[in-house]
């Protein structure tokens, strides 16, 4: 009876931490588009959250109205949510660079107050639920006693993919290599004939994209609507846990994330599960204040 109860008990676990994984992955993608503007602009973009619930509406309208298919539908969701961040960092906070940090933290917190409240204007939105088709909705795998949502699957798979093909931008393109100067020193990299400003653009661009991304893979999980977006309170503690420079520390992070909340929310009193994010947090800067994964050297290019 004992071994039966232990092994009821070790699935369990386990189906917790896939869970947690999932949920993690959607937290390492919005802390993933914190870490890509911080390095190239030295911004905190605390609207990060509110582009994920842009990224999930786009992708329901051109799911439901334009009729798209489901891949279809998120490839449609990154190109309108990469061209509203290119336009917000163009338009909105292009002008007010060299202001204080305070400001332009502030000015990221109000872009957020005002998307929720244009969303909730729309006639077809408001504050109502909404639900995303998915292909995928329902399906479940038994693997050894583990039963494994497709959702998760489709989650994990597509952030392993995503990170995939960002490293090999990083690495092997000249856009990549040129956003990496962008991000050890602006000057010096304006001075070697790089567009600091452009770039500066395209990452805005690109952190919106993958914020879409984030928004479309939740929205299974979670329905659609205009709060969604305050998951970036979450997300935002993955990225400080990986080390705000580094990409792969966000990932990381957000994946820590997941599964603290999921362990804690199942064996903890009611509460810690919220909580349990920022607990890990202070324990961080407390024992490595610069992040697991954080830079500790001196810029150069």
């Amino acid at each position: 009876m004992g071994n039966a109860d232990e092994g009821v008990r070790l699935l369990q676990f386990i189906q917790l931490v896939i869970s947690g994984l999932a949920q993690g992955c959607i937290y390492g993608l919005i802390a993933l588009g914190f870490v890509l503007i911080y390095k190239a602009t030295e911004t905190v973009n605390f609207a990060q959250g509110e582009l994920l619930m842009i990224g999930a509406f786009a992708g329901l309208f051109a799911s439901t109205l334009l009729g798209l298919p489901y891949w279809l539908a998120l490839l449609s969701a990154m190109a309108a949510t990469a061209i509203v961040g290119f336009g917000l960092e163009r338009v909105v906070l292009r002008p007010i660079l060299g202001q204080s940090a305070v400001s332009i933290v502030m000015v990221t917190i109000g872009i957020g107050y005002m998307s929720r409240g244009l969303v909730t204007m729309l006639p077809v939105v408001g504050t109502d639920t909404h639900t995303l088709p998915v292909p995928f909705r329902g399906e479940v795998f038994h693997v050894g006693g583990v039963v494994i949502s497709a959702e998760h699957i489709v989650i994990i798979a597509t952030t392993i993919v995503l990170c995939a093909l960002l490293a090999a931008m990083f690495r092997y393109t000249k856009m990549g290599i040129a956003m990496q100067a962008v991000s050890q020193n602006q000057l010096a990299a304006y001075y070697m004939g790089i567009p600091v400003k452009r770039l500066s653009s395209l990452v805005w661009a690109i952190a919106a994209a993958v914020a879409a991304i984030a928004g479309i893979l939740l929205a299974p999980l979670t329905f659609i609507h205009a709060n969604m977006g305050f998951i970036g309170i979450k997300a935002f503690p993955a990225a400080v846990i990986g080390g705000f420079t580094s990409l792969p520390g966000a990932i990381v992070g957000g994946l820590i994330i997941g599964v603290v909340e999921q362990l804690a929310g199942f064996y903890l009193m009611e509460g810690f599960k919220d909580a349990a994010p920022f607990i890990v947090v202070l324990a961080m800067l407390i024992l490595k204040p610069n992040g697991l994964f954080g830079e500790t050297m001196r810029k150069k290019v």
